[in-house]
């Protein structure tokens, strides 16, 4: 089991986005456990949307948290796969100034342990846009316990320090 890195505990300002053709705000079950997840840990989440998979809409979304200076990091679940539909991969790397390609090798890899060698499907990525982290998962609610618990809260105070210089 991974541990947080020994940074001084700082409260990380959060926006959480839920990319979905099918999900309502009330069957958004991986936007709730990234949200609970956040709350706990516990960071703030400052904004939280539920789009669906149209590239524009999420840059879009993504640029305007990126331009405000009160989130850290950008939390993002679903279209990540292979499907026609799923292009938030192809929407959030054309805005990454830096990438962390351990992020989607690590998730591949515990993914593999769960789910066999279907975890190959996943392009889930991270990286830096601007000086605000983004961090894109599956969004099987499975997944994002995954990435929430094994990777994104052990690292995400260290990370977004980082960040900050």
């Amino acid at each position: 089991m991974s541990q947080p890195h020994p940074d001084a505990a700082a409260i990380v300002k959060c926006a959480v986005l839920t990319v979905s053709d099918t999900r309502t705000p009330d069957t958004d079950k991986s936007g709730d456990l990234m949200r609970s997840r956040l709350a706990t840990a516990p960071h703030q989440v400052i904004a939280s949307a539920l789009l669906k998979d149209e590239p524009e809409s999420v840059r879009s979304q993504i640029a305007q948290w990126v331009a405000m200076p009160n989130i850290d990091a950008i939390l993002i679940n679903g279209g990540t796969g292979i499907a026609p539909r799923d292009t938030t991969y192809e929407a959030i790397a054309a805005l990454l100034t830096k990438t962390l390609p351990g992020f989607g090798e690590l998730f591949r890899m515990l993914s593999y342990e769960q789910i066999g060698s279907r975890a190959m499907a996943s392009r889930a990525i991270a990286g830096v846009c601007r000086s605000t982290l983004i961090f894109s998962t599956p969004g099987s609610s499975k997944a994002v316990e995954l990435a929430m618990d094994r990777l994104i809260l052990p690292e995400l105070i260290h990370l977004t320090t980082q960040m900050r210089g």
